[in-house]
């Protein structure tokens, strides 16, 4: 009995042929009739059911593919903020829009920085209070408040502030213009955005963060006299003058350079991933999630490794 079905019928016969499967499977599991079967079917477009290491990837290769995209970001980012500097040396340098993106950063974040100081200021007047009285040496409240405030949170906290305000604002208008063909017209017009964009932004983070350092530094003073003199009674005229007279020309030197470099990142990562969103709306999205994170890590690092050459440098 010819068990082959006619040759012009349709795919489905040999599907549905179950004499002709269990043939194949009973020869060997690779006779001709299972061979065919497979072939018209790969013809038919039946995809072929994959096994498991072929659905799931390996931890090695997940791994190497994570590691290679870690390292390619960071190519880009380097390449991206080395172009952005070197705009600098330059013609054409767009000041009026540096001098608008100073406004935007170094005004806009005055409040929140103004609050954020004196409330840390407080806090530590408070805390250090508690402690040293346990020494009997709460006279050096002001010193303690001082010296925290001026050597790391200062620089530290409007970092992080700054960073939630303008990285993701950067980022988020930045991603928009991608997404709506802007930063394209713009080539199109013969204007360079990193130029017109991404540098005024940096450099306008880079000073202004430096002053307003010296405004959260001042603010964090002034809580902690604050606290010193209202709540915990104790002499304010003590309290300055520990503050002012223990400080040293390292501490100064080492709370000032920080938010230079903290401006930095703040601009560069916030640029750097908005210049790169793709995806529409939900890439905007992503790109300031993205720059808001990346960018507070990256101070926090940062201010490690500069709190670690200065201390060794100054010991």
């Amino acid at each position: 009995m010819d068990i082959l079905p006619n040759p012009g019928n349709s795919f489905a016969a040999w599907v549905n042929f179950t004499p002709v499967r269990q043939v194949g499977r009973e020869i060997g599991g690779t006779s001709v009739l299972h061979a065919l079967f497979c072939r018209e079917g790969l013809r038919a477009g039946v995809e072929r059911p994959r096994s498991v290491y072929e659905r799931q990837p390996m931890a090695l290769e997940t791994i190497d593919r994570t590691a290679k995209q870690i390292l390619l970001t960071v190519q880009d980012f380097t390449l991206f903020a080395l172009r952005a500097l070197s705009n600098l040396f330059s013609p054409p340098v767009y000041w009026a829009d540096f001098i608008l993106q100073a406004d935007v950063i170094g005004v806009g974040s005055m409040t929140i920085v103004l609050f954020a100081g004196f409330f840390t200021g407080g806090v530590l007047a408070v805390q250090s209070a508690a402690t040293l009285a346990s020494f009997g040496a709460t006279a050096v409240t002001g010193r303690f408040v001082s010296t925290s405030m001026i050597r790391e949170l200062g620089a530290v906290l409007t970092g992080i502030m700054v960073s939630g305000r303008n990285a993701s604002s950067m980022a988020s208008e930045l991603g928009s213009m991608v997404v709506t063909e802007q930063i394209d017209a713009m080539r199109a017009l013969g204007v360079d955005p990193m130029r017109k964009l991404v540098t005024p932004r940096i450099v306008a983070s880079v000073v202004m963060l430096f002053f307003l350092t010296i405004v959260a530094d001042f603010c964090g003073i002034l809580g902690g006299a604050a606290v010193t003199v209202f709540m915990n009674h104790q002499n304010g005229a003590q309290y300055f003058s520990q503050a002012y007279e223990y400080l040293a020309f390292p501490d100064i030197l080492q709370g000032l350079v920080k938010p230079l470099f903290f401006g930095f990142i703040i601009s560069s990562v916030g640029c750097f991933y908005g210049m790169r969103t793709s995806g529409g709306t939900q890439g905007v999205g992503r790109s300031t999630i993205s720059a808001v994170v990346f960018a507070s890590v990256l101070i926090i690092f940062v201010d490690l490794m500069i709190s670690t050459v200065m201390v060794s440098l100054f010991r």
